[in-house]
Protein backbone atom coordinates (compact mmCIF):
# COMPACT_ATOMS: atom_id res chain seq x y z
CA UNK A 1 0.00 0.00 0.00
CA UNK A 2 1.85 3.38 -0.72
CA UNK A 3 3.32 5.53 2.31
CA UNK A 4 0.38 8.10 1.48
CA UNK A 5 -2.48 5.50 2.23
CA UNK A 6 -0.50 4.30 5.00
CA UNK A 7 -0.37 7.49 6.97
CA UNK A 8 -4.16 8.15 5.90
CA UNK A 9 -4.76 4.81 8.48
CA UNK A 10 -3.86 6.95 11.33
CA UNK A 11 -6.17 7.39 14.14
CA UNK A 12 -7.75 10.95 13.49
CA UNK A 13 -8.22 11.18 16.65
CA UNK A 14 -6.74 14.68 17.58
CA UNK A 15 -8.46 15.85 20.32
CA UNK A 16 -7.98 12.05 22.90
CA UNK A 17 -11.86 11.13 21.87
CA UNK A 18 -12.25 7.50 21.62
CA UNK A 19 -13.87 7.05 18.05
CA UNK A 20 -15.47 3.93 16.23
CA UNK A 21 -12.80 2.21 13.94
CA UNK A 22 -14.00 1.34 10.33
CA UNK A 23 -11.75 -1.44 8.14
CA UNK A 24 -12.65 -0.23 4.36
CA UNK A 25 -11.46 -2.79 1.79
CA UNK A 26 -11.47 -1.89 -1.78
CA UNK A 27 -8.50 -2.07 -4.45
CA UNK A 28 -9.03 0.81 -5.86
CA UNK A 29 -6.71 3.71 -4.64
CA UNK A 30 -8.72 6.77 -5.90
CA UNK A 31 -11.94 5.04 -3.84
CA UNK A 32 -9.92 4.47 -0.69
CA UNK A 33 -8.60 8.33 -0.61
CA UNK A 34 -12.25 9.60 -1.17
CA UNK A 35 -13.64 6.93 1.19
CA UNK A 36 -10.95 7.81 4.23
CA UNK A 37 -10.90 11.49 3.25
CA UNK A 38 -14.84 11.52 4.13
CA UNK A 39 -14.93 8.97 7.06
CA UNK A 40 -12.06 10.71 9.03
CA UNK A 41 -14.24 14.06 8.61
CA UNK A 42 -16.81 12.54 9.74
CA UNK A 43 -15.30 11.56 13.18
CA UNK A 44 -13.73 7.87 12.41
CA UNK A 45 -11.00 6.39 12.74
CA UNK A 46 -9.97 4.59 9.43
CA UNK A 47 -8.21 1.60 8.25
CA UNK A 48 -7.60 0.74 4.72
CA UNK A 49 -6.99 -2.74 3.03
CA UNK A 50 -6.56 -3.70 -0.95
CA UNK A 51 -7.20 -6.70 -0.90
CA UNK A 52 -9.10 -10.08 0.83
CA UNK A 53 -5.86 -11.22 3.07
CA UNK A 54 -4.62 -7.79 3.77
CA UNK A 55 -8.91 -7.13 5.17
CA UNK A 56 -8.51 -10.25 7.38
CA UNK A 57 -5.10 -9.37 9.07
CA UNK A 58 -6.11 -5.88 9.54
CA UNK A 59 -9.41 -7.51 11.03
CA UNK A 60 -7.55 -9.27 13.80
CA UNK A 61 -5.18 -5.94 14.40
CA UNK A 62 -7.67 -3.57 14.73
CA UNK A 63 -10.82 -5.01 15.62
CA UNK A 64 -12.82 -2.61 13.32
CA UNK A 65 -16.54 -1.84 14.62
CA UNK A 66 -17.69 -2.33 11.19
CA UNK A 67 -16.57 -3.06 7.94
CA UNK A 68 -17.02 -1.88 4.40
CA UNK A 69 -16.48 -4.70 2.23
CA UNK A 70 -15.69 -4.18 -1.72
CA UNK A 71 -17.45 -7.37 -3.36
CA UNK A 72 -14.73 -7.59 -6.25
CA UNK A 73 -11.10 -7.90 -4.56
CA UNK A 74 -7.75 -9.28 -5.81
CA UNK A 75 -6.36 -12.67 -3.53
CA UNK A 76 -9.44 -13.34 -1.80
CA UNK A 77 -12.75 -11.75 -2.85
CA UNK A 78 -15.65 -9.97 -0.81
CA UNK A 79 -17.60 -12.72 -0.32
CA UNK A 80 -14.78 -14.70 0.87
CA UNK A 81 -13.75 -12.61 3.30
CA UNK A 82 -17.07 -12.00 4.51
CA UNK A 83 -17.44 -15.84 4.73
CA UNK A 84 -14.47 -15.86 7.07
CA UNK A 85 -15.57 -12.93 9.41
CA UNK A 86 -19.14 -14.24 10.02
CA UNK A 87 -17.42 -17.70 11.21
CA UNK A 88 -15.54 -15.81 14.24
CA UNK A 89 -17.80 -12.74 14.49
CA UNK A 90 -20.60 -10.21 14.29
CA UNK A 91 -18.89 -7.34 13.35
CA UNK A 92 -21.47 -5.35 10.96
CA UNK A 93 -20.40 -5.74 7.22
CA UNK A 94 -21.37 -3.53 4.52
CA UNK A 95 -20.62 -4.80 0.57
CA UNK A 96 -20.10 -2.07 -1.81
CA UNK A 97 -19.94 -3.37 -5.24
CA UNK A 98 -20.25 -2.41 -9.06
CA UNK A 99 -22.88 -5.65 -9.42
CA UNK A 100 -25.56 -4.11 -8.83
CA UNK A 101 -27.59 -7.38 -9.94
CA UNK A 102 -30.24 -8.44 -7.42
CA UNK A 103 -28.69 -12.30 -7.37
CA UNK A 104 -25.45 -10.21 -6.71
CA UNK A 105 -27.20 -8.22 -3.54
CA UNK A 106 -28.97 -10.85 -2.35
CA UNK A 107 -25.76 -13.42 -2.33
CA UNK A 108 -23.59 -10.97 -0.10
CA UNK A 109 -26.81 -10.84 2.25
CA UNK A 110 -27.09 -14.33 2.68
CA UNK A 111 -23.60 -14.32 4.02
CA UNK A 112 -24.63 -12.06 6.59
CA UNK A 113 -23.48 -8.59 5.66
CA UNK A 114 -25.76 -5.99 7.15
CA UNK A 115 -25.95 -3.71 4.12
CA UNK A 116 -25.25 -3.33 0.35
CA UNK A 117 -24.62 -0.48 -1.44
CA UNK A 118 -24.10 -0.38 -5.05
CA UNK A 119 -21.29 1.59 -7.25
CA UNK A 120 -21.27 4.61 -8.01
CA UNK A 121 -23.19 5.74 -4.74
CA UNK A 122 -22.94 8.74 -2.67
CA UNK A 123 -20.25 9.22 0.16
CA UNK A 124 -23.24 11.15 2.41
CA UNK A 125 -25.45 7.86 1.55
CA UNK A 126 -22.59 5.25 3.18
CA UNK A 127 -21.91 7.67 6.16
CA UNK A 128 -25.56 7.59 6.37
CA UNK A 129 -26.11 4.13 6.65
CA UNK A 130 -22.54 3.59 8.99
CA UNK A 131 -24.07 5.52 11.40
CA UNK A 132 -27.45 3.86 11.42
CA UNK A 133 -25.80 0.38 11.96
CA UNK A 134 -23.27 1.87 14.46
CA UNK A 135 -26.11 3.33 16.46
CA UNK A 136 -27.98 0.10 16.29
CA UNK A 137 -25.30 -2.58 17.29
CA UNK A 138 -22.99 0.25 19.59
CA UNK A 139 -19.24 0.71 19.46
CA UNK A 140 -17.72 -2.85 19.97
CA UNK A 141 -20.54 -4.54 20.73
CA UNK A 142 -20.23 -6.80 17.93
CA UNK A 143 -17.77 -9.10 18.90
CA UNK A 144 -18.72 -8.76 22.54
CA UNK A 145 -19.67 -11.15 25.18
CA UNK A 146 -23.18 -10.59 26.22
CA UNK A 147 -23.23 -8.38 29.78
CA UNK A 148 -24.33 -10.29 32.82
CA UNK A 149 -28.01 -9.48 33.79
CA UNK A 150 -30.39 -10.74 36.21
CA UNK A 151 -32.21 -13.80 35.45
CA UNK A 152 -36.11 -13.02 33.98
CA UNK A 153 -35.43 -9.59 33.09
CA UNK A 154 -36.62 -9.37 29.32
CA UNK A 155 -36.49 -13.01 28.78
CA UNK A 156 -39.34 -13.88 26.42
CA UNK A 157 -40.34 -17.46 25.34
CA UNK A 158 -41.68 -17.68 21.61
CA UNK A 159 -42.95 -21.11 21.06
CA UNK A 160 -39.87 -23.10 22.06
CA UNK A 161 -37.51 -20.67 21.90
CA UNK A 162 -36.03 -18.50 24.75
CA UNK A 163 -35.47 -15.03 23.75
CA UNK A 164 -33.10 -13.42 25.69
CA UNK A 165 -33.40 -9.16 24.88
CA UNK A 166 -30.74 -7.58 27.61
CA UNK A 167 -27.92 -9.99 26.53
CA UNK A 168 -29.50 -10.41 22.48
CA UNK A 169 -29.21 -14.28 22.38
CA UNK A 170 -31.94 -16.55 20.95
CA UNK A 171 -31.62 -20.35 22.86
CA UNK A 172 -33.56 -23.74 21.87
CA UNK A 173 -33.42 -26.34 24.70
CA UNK A 174 -30.53 -24.78 26.14
CA UNK A 175 -28.54 -24.40 23.15
CA UNK A 176 -27.78 -21.02 21.67
CA UNK A 177 -28.62 -19.97 18.05
CA UNK A 178 -25.98 -17.63 16.49
CA UNK A 179 -27.90 -14.37 15.41
CA UNK A 180 -26.35 -11.42 13.91
CA UNK A 181 -26.97 -8.29 15.56
CA UNK A 182 -29.09 -7.25 11.89
CA UNK A 183 -30.96 -10.48 12.36
CA UNK A 184 -31.67 -10.24 16.33
CA UNK A 185 -32.81 -6.30 15.53
CA UNK A 186 -35.18 -7.76 13.00
CA UNK A 187 -36.61 -10.59 15.58
CA UNK A 188 -36.83 -7.77 17.95
CA UNK A 189 -39.41 -5.54 15.78
CA UNK A 190 -41.14 -8.71 14.31
CA UNK A 191 -42.43 -9.83 17.95
CA UNK A 192 -42.75 -6.42 19.19
CA UNK A 193 -46.16 -6.53 18.91
CA UNK A 194 -47.33 -9.98 18.00
CA UNK A 195 -49.61 -10.37 15.47
CA UNK A 196 -49.19 -6.90 14.20
CA UNK A 197 -47.96 -6.77 10.58
CA UNK A 198 -45.29 -4.77 9.29
CA UNK A 199 -44.68 -3.92 6.28
CA UNK A 200 -41.72 -4.34 4.27
CA UNK A 201 -40.30 -0.36 3.71
CA UNK A 202 -41.33 -0.33 7.55
CA UNK A 203 -38.73 -2.35 8.70
CA UNK A 204 -36.09 -1.51 5.89
CA UNK A 205 -36.31 2.72 7.45
CA UNK A 206 -36.14 0.94 11.32
CA UNK A 207 -33.61 -1.49 10.81
CA UNK A 208 -31.54 0.06 7.85
CA UNK A 209 -32.48 3.82 8.19
CA UNK A 210 -33.32 4.63 4.56
CA UNK A 211 -37.02 4.24 2.95
CA UNK A 212 -36.83 2.33 -0.31
CA UNK A 213 -36.27 4.21 -3.32
CA UNK A 214 -36.43 1.06 -5.75
CA UNK A 215 -37.96 -2.74 -5.60
CA UNK A 216 -34.23 -4.02 -5.03
CA UNK A 217 -34.19 -2.28 -1.36
CA UNK A 218 -37.22 -4.22 -0.01
CA UNK A 219 -35.31 -7.74 -1.22
CA UNK A 220 -32.62 -6.48 1.75
CA UNK A 221 -35.52 -7.28 4.31
CA UNK A 222 -36.89 -10.64 1.82
CA UNK A 223 -33.28 -11.96 2.49
CA UNK A 224 -32.81 -11.18 6.14
CA UNK A 225 -36.25 -12.85 7.24
CA UNK A 226 -35.01 -15.91 4.86
CA UNK A 227 -32.25 -16.11 7.15
CA UNK A 228 -34.12 -15.83 10.73
CA UNK A 229 -36.73 -18.23 9.37
CA UNK A 230 -34.03 -20.80 8.66
CA UNK A 231 -32.25 -20.81 12.11
CA UNK A 232 -35.80 -20.41 13.92
CA UNK A 233 -38.33 -22.31 12.04
CA UNK A 234 -38.10 -25.80 12.37
CA UNK A 235 -39.75 -26.34 8.41
CA UNK A 236 -38.69 -22.52 6.82
CA UNK A 237 -40.79 -23.27 3.59
CA UNK A 238 -43.83 -24.06 6.26
CA UNK A 239 -43.29 -21.01 8.58
CA UNK A 240 -45.20 -20.48 11.95
CA UNK A 241 -42.97 -18.31 13.94
CA UNK A 242 -42.44 -15.21 11.14
CA UNK A 243 -45.73 -15.31 8.73
CA UNK A 244 -45.53 -13.48 5.51
CA UNK A 245 -48.26 -11.18 4.72
CA UNK A 246 -47.99 -10.99 0.61
CA UNK A 247 -47.96 -7.97 -0.62
CA UNK A 248 -47.89 -5.97 2.37
CA UNK A 249 -44.71 -7.44 5.06
CA UNK A 250 -44.01 -9.56 7.62
CA UNK A 251 -45.97 -10.78 11.06
CA UNK A 252 -44.80 -12.68 14.04
CA UNK A 253 -46.95 -15.43 14.94
CA UNK A 254 -50.05 -16.81 13.50
CA UNK A 255 -52.55 -13.49 13.49
CA UNK A 256 -54.77 -13.30 16.96
CA UNK A 257 -52.15 -16.11 18.37
CA UNK A 258 -50.26 -14.43 20.83
CA UNK A 259 -50.22 -17.31 23.25
CA UNK A 260 -46.73 -18.49 22.64
CA UNK A 261 -45.12 -15.05 23.26
CA UNK A 262 -44.89 -14.89 27.17
CA UNK A 263 -42.49 -14.06 29.99
CA UNK A 264 -39.86 -17.07 30.38
CA UNK A 265 -40.24 -17.45 34.62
Amino acid sequence: MPLDEQHQRGDALGDGEQRATLLVVDDEPAVRRVLVMRLQLAGYRVVCAEDGEEALTLFHQEQPDLVVLDVMLPKLDGFAVCRRLRAESCVPIIFLSALDAIAERVAGLDLGADDYLPKPFSPKELEARIATILRRVGRGSAGAEPRDVPAGQGVLRVGDLVVDTNRRQVTRDGERIGLTYTEFSLLELLFREPGRVVPRAEILEQLWGYPPRRAADLRVVDVYVARLRGKLEPDPRNPELILTVRGTGYASQRVGDTGAMAAAG
